[in-house]
């Protein structure tokens, strides 16, 4: 069941789809290429942030400018484009967007014209009211504006809304515009570093859709 008033955005990368495993991969194909060391999928969790510049930087002990994030981008972009065919959704996602009878929507920070295609192969197109990927060249940035954007396209007030998602820069999003945020620990952050920053914290998709019931 749902609010009749509450729209779900969901997450797309680490939430409904389930690839940490390759995300970790491409992302040390893309940091060894600046000799940056190899990092298990649980350092990856503990460590991850946005801007992604920011991430590199702290792994590689240094200050990484605009023109180099750029390499590293592309570098990532093609290991992680390479191995997509091998990534499933998560255990219970269609289970949990199933179990919701309201209005939902996908906000991704992958690229547009690669995210809609990749949407469809899964039969999911339409769950959702509307798709939204990342519009730009370069990935990594901040997700608040790119969450504004999407709310307003959709014409819900933010108020209304509920994003479903596994960083802390999705709760940092849902706060930047006045909508509520549940965190799902199965994706990219530790579950401790959720758990601290003070949002509800599911350890199942479904269980996520339940709590955003009680919105």
């Amino acid at each position: 069941m749902a609010p009749l008033d509450t729209h779900l955005v969901w997450d797309w990368n680490g939430t409904l789809l389930n690839d940490l495993a390759l995300v970790v991969t491409s992302t040390n194909h893309a940091i060894a290429t600046v000799d940056g060391p190899v990092l298990t999928p649980e350092q990856h969790r503990v460590a991850f942030r946005r801007p992604v510049a920011d991430y590199y930087a702290d792994v590689l002990g240094r200050a990484v400018d605009a023109e180099e994030f750029g390499r590293l981008d592309q570098i990532f972009h093609a290991a992680y484009r390479a191995g997509l065919t091998t990534c499933g959704l998560a255990e219970d996602a269609e289970r949990a967007l199933l179990s919701w009878s309201g209005s939902q929507s996908l906000l991704s920070m992958w690229f547009h014209d690669e995210l809609v295609p990749l949407v469809d192969t899964y039969g999911l197109t339409r769950t959702f009211r509307r798709i939204d990927g990342l519009r730009t060249a370069v990935g990594g940035d901040r997700k608040a504006g790119h969450l504004d954007r999407h709310l307003t396209a959709l014409g819900v007030d933010p108020a209304r809304a509920v994003l479903i998602g596994d960083s802390i820069d999705d709760a940092d999003a849902a706060e930047a515009v006045g909508a509520s945020c549940i965190l799902y620990t199965g994706g990219f952050t530790d579950p401790d570093r959720l758990r601290a920053r003070g949002v509800p914290v599911a350890e199942s998709l479904t269980e996520a859709v339940r709590l955003a019931a009680d919105h």
